[in-house]
């Protein structure tokens, strides 16, 4: 744990006692604050009673005696309606914050030499798969890796500091419009479409988000922008105009002049004068799709800023296994491939792995997003056809059929996995890929998207066990 002792001898409440709201009160808590801590449901109360955490009742307090409010970033402040705790904090102009500016004033008080290493990533598609891929990175350089944030870990739970430490951060636009400290060494911005606009009210002020991931930035630290998005291309050119940082453009898809990017698979370094290939990421088994390549573009151009070893790089991106839920490779019956892109909650996210596979035996469905799948259309061609499960099934089965692509109604996704194995099995095609990438919440049939994607797993790698005891058998 990092303890909170910037924050010794003050009254700070925490509102929000999920993951990082618990590691916030117990961090500062062992800095010496008074931590007044609640939550409104009163199961997580009790369980963070239970792990140490101080509870009071802020609906009945005096916000004029506390200095500073620790607001869940899932609590709104603002859009769509801000939260009770947040009114009360601005009425007395009590400071909203998050863990993440908590950890940033740890790290500002020590001196300069005694710091680690900040890596901070955000965007919005691709964060986790770059935070985690950068984490790998760095272990297989024999280094420390804490990776954490908006994944995995809360910041506060990492280990404590010491100066040859990377902290990689995950920061989502809601930690970041609390965050006003935080220096990064190497600040990774990934891509931006439109996504929690209910929170941020525009894509002008999500952005605005985004872009504090540079905030605080000084010469010497790097800028890793994306710029095979409209809104990193502007990013990058409002940050070259500022002429502060050493800015790397990157890209999966292109050549560019500077930075590091990848052409037709093979990723090559232009950080400096030369420019050299690094690895083939053909080769990569965990980094399927364009929108890979980028984020291992990204990666690779964030430690390299930072000094460590090009070839070891190379070589560690190679080994990345990949992420659950996030095109992850599950297994092969015979030709088939399964794939469980869970995590793809929304249009853009499928579209990512529906640009990348052709012959696709395409699960989708759960509770829509708004557009709902009218932004895939370029990809249908790639779908041999589709299994619809929960609430969008209708509304998504009309659009596909209207675009000429078969489509049945398969309700429940064990079904629709059942019927794609026999279709994919009993097709000529090419390569078949049994493909869950939903477009969709999870929320009208699983608690949450690492639920759904754990039971499209359990349920492909009994058909792979079964079709391997059948072979093996009929030898």
């Amino acid at each position: 744990m990092i303890e909170a002792k910037t924050f010794k001898g003050k009254n700070i409440a925490v509102f929000g006692l999920g993951r990082t709201g618990i590691s916030a009160a117990l961090s500062l808590q062992a800095g010496g604050a008074e931590v007044l801590a609640w939550d409104d449901n009163e199961q997580i109360r009790q369980t963070a009673a239970s792990e140490g955490v101080h509870l009071v009742d802020l609906a009945k307090c005096d916000w004029t005696h506390i200095d500073e409010l620790v607001l869940s970033p899932g609590v709104p402040h603002d859009l769509p309606k801000p939260h009770w705790a947040a009114t009360a904090a601005r009425k007395a102009d009590v400071p909203i914050i998050c863990d993440i500016e908590i950890f940033a004033r740890e790290i500002n008080a020590r001196a300069h030499e005694r710091r680690p290493k900040v890596i901070a990533i955000t965007g919005t598609n691709g964060k986790s798969t770059t935070t985690s891929l950068i984490g790998h990175i760095i272990d297989a350089c024999g280094r420390d890796a804490q990776v954490g944030g908006n994944i995995g870990r809360g910041v506060l739970d990492l280990d404590e500091f010491h100066r040859s430490a990377f902290y990689v951060l995950e920061l989502s636009s809601y930690q970041l419009d609390r965050t006003f400290s935080l220096k990064a060494d190497a600040a990774v911005f990934l891509n931006l479409t439109p996504d929690h606009l209910d929170r941020h009210g525009d894509m002008k002020a999500y952005e605005a988000a985004k872009y504090r991931v540079f905030q605080n930035q000084i010469k010497g630290d790097a800028a890793v922008i994306g710029v095979d998005n409209p809104a990193g291309k502007g990013i990058c050119t409002k940050l070259i105009a500022q002429n502060g940082r050493d800015i790397y453009p990157i890209s999966g898809r292109r050549s560019l002049g500077r930075g590091a990017c990848v052409i037709k698979g093979k990723l090559y370094d232009a950080m400096s004068r030369s420019c050299e290939m690094v690895a083939d990421l053909n080769q990569a088994a965990g980094l399927d799709g364009e929108h890979n390549w980028q984020n291992a573009a990204a990666a690779y151009a964030a430690v390299a800023s930072l000094g460590l070893n090009q070839k070891t790089i190379g070589k560690a991106i190679l080994s990345f296994p990949g992420l659950a839920h996030r095109m992850e490779n599950v297994g092969y019956v015979g030709p088939v491939k399964f794939v469980n892109d869970s995590k793809a909650t929304n249009a853009d996210a499928a579209a990512q792995a529906m640009k990348t596979y052709d012959n696709i035996y395409w699960i989708a469905g759960g509770e829509a997003k708004e557009g709902g799948i009218d932004s895939l259309q370029p990809y249908f061609k790639n779908v041999k056809r589709a299994y619809l499960i929960g609430e969008a099934a209708p509304a998504f089965e009309r659009t596909l059929k209207e675009n000429k692509v078969p489509a049945k109604n398969s309700r429940e996704l064990k079904m629709a996995i059942l019927c794609a194995t026999k279709d994919a099995l009993a097709s000529k095609a090419k390569n078949p890929v049994i493909l869950l990438s939903p477009a969709c919440a999870s929320f009208d049939q699983f608690k949450n998207f690492e639920i759904r994607g754990d039971a499209f797993r359990e349920t492909a790698l009994e058909i792979v066990r079964l079709y391997q005891r059948e072979s093996s058998t009929a030898a």
